[in-house]
């Protein structure tokens, strides 16, 4: 692909996950618009606008798989991998904030977020395993504040770098927000 379509499908893409996020009914035209390309552009790279909702949540999702691959959650030390993942993963969200529920349209895509979560749930029951979180929390808590901590610091922190957004996070989840 040139490099000047690499980079408009990259802007109708971002353009379409953050509008779809807005509204979910946004047209094509006002992605379009916003990407700063023709509607003629995106309707000869998409179908319709399902399948440029689709783009965006694949695209979603293969991001969401290389930062669980680079972290490497089942081998690197706990820390480094939860690091390494909530910086990635706090980018992607940043990138494509489209929320997984409207991942639920697709049963494949609705399918491969739940894998994915359920890989992220394996290696937060590896790092209780290991004494880097609590065992005792209930079933499921440290996963559901793990996904909570990322979609505050990167949605509602946006001028925060996303290192120093995973330095927070991390250190919330390992801590707590006391002052030691």
């Amino acid at each position: 692909m040139r490099v000047d379509a690499a980079r408009n499908l990259d802007a109708i893409l971002q353009t379409g996950a953050r509008l779809l996020a807005e509204d979910s009914s946004t047209s094509v035209t006002a992605i379009a618009a916003e990407a700063g390309v023709s509607r003629r552009l995106v309707h000869r790279r998409f179908a319709s606008r399902e399948a440029l909702e689709d783009s965006v949540i694949d695209a979603k999702l293969g991001a969401i798989d290389a930062v669980i691959s680079d972290a490497r959650l089942d081998r690197a030390p706990v820390a480094v991998a939860l690091h390494r993942f909530v910086e990635g993963i706090i980018a992607v969200v940043r990138r494509y904030p489209i929320d997984p529920e409207q991942m639920r349209g697709s049963a494949e895509s609705y399918s491969r977020m739940l894998e994915q979560r359920a890989r992220i749930a394996v290696f937060m029951r590896r790092a209780m395993d290991e004494g880097l979180i609590r065992s005792d929390l209930p079933e499921g808590m440290a996963v559901a504040l793990l996904h909570e901590i990322v979609g505050l610091l990167a949605l509602q922190f946006p001028d925060c770098d996303p290192g120093q957004a995973a330095d927070l996070a991390v250190g919330t989840l390992l801590k707590g927000m006391g002052a030691s």
